[in-house]
């Protein structure tokens, strides 16, 4: 049992599930009306959403093992769960099943599922000790499964899709620049250039606000182009709350427990956001 618990937790199941909800959202937004007729494109979207997220996040934590050593001692790779063998098979299973949907959907959606498999990589092999531009390569990461969405069911990128996509990709850029906060001190070990590194905790927390900021301004867009319904605004004004509250807390205290938590928090903004491109969509 510890060993399928210990599996689930390197997945990141909620992780993996926002990204399946975020293909499935950028279909909602790309073409509404061929939901119903194409739900085995879209499930099919979804599963590769979540696979190749998962795979993601296994292969993040393979690489990460000895940083976690210092920063998250408890998670599976690290406490003794899972042998580092053993996350490199499971995330090799993950992707082979991700490419597979991928490619029975269409094959501009399989050319997009390397695509953003390969950036991923090379932000867990390369770009991870960058510090902002490995932030940036998961934002793309983020980012993409709206318009991988758009893909499946118009097989072009819609404009609305295109400004939900860079909501979160400013959204997540926050997020992770928020995170190099709470691993500060397992990433000077390794040598990991993130803000808070280079620059100190006060200066990764105004970048992270920046970013959380960014994309609220961005939020009103898509109901000032009349691209989704009415009921967009409320949701995505819970979302803009949720961000700017965020913010102000991370610069009042950026300490690593206080960041840890709004890193946290900001994925239940991320969620609503999510819901709110889709009743836009849908209503």
């Amino acid at each position: 049992m510890s060993k399928i618990v210990g599996y689930l937790r390197l997945m990141r199941p909620i992780n993996c599930a926002m990204m399946g909800i975020a293909v499935i959202t950028g279909a909602a937004l790309a073409s509404p009306r061929d939901l119903n007729t194409l739900w085995l494109s879209l499930v099919y979207g979804f599963i590769t959403g979540f696979t190749l997220t998962a795979a993601s996040m296994t292969i993040n934590d393979y690489y990460d093992r000895r940083i976690d050593v210092v920063n998250e001692p408890k998670r599976p790779i690290p406490s003794g769960i899972i042998k580092p063998r053993e996350a490199l098979v499971f995330a090799s299973i993950l992707t082979i099943v991700g490419f597979s949907f991928a490619y029975l959907t269409n094959m501009l959606c399989f050319v997009t599922a390397i695509f953003a498999w390969l950036v991923f990589v090379t932000y867990t092999t390369i770009g991870k000790r960058s510090g902002l531009p490995g932030n940036l390569l998961v934002s793309t990461c983020v980012a993409i499964p709206f318009i991988y969405g758009s893909l499946v069911i118009a097989s072009v990128i819609m404009l609305n899709v295109l400004v939900s996509a860079s909501i979160s990709f400013l959204s997540n850029t926050g997020r992770e620049v928020t995170k190099g906060i709470v691993d500060v001190q397992g990433d000077k070990t390794q040598n990991v250039k993130t803000l808070a590194v280079r620059f100190g905790e006060r200066t990764a927390a105004i970048a992270a606000a920046v970013f959380y900021l960014s994309a609220v301004l961005l939020s009103p867009i898509p109901w000032i182009l009349t691209l989704v319904s009415f009921w967009f605004i409320p949701l995505v004004a819970i979302t803009d709350f949720g961000l700017v509250l965020s913010s102000v807390t991370l610069l009042r205290n950026y300490s690593r427990d206080s960041a840890r938590k709004i890193k946290n928090t900001v994925l239940l903004w991320f969620t609503v956001a999510l819901l709110a491109f889709v009743a836009g969509a849908l209503g």
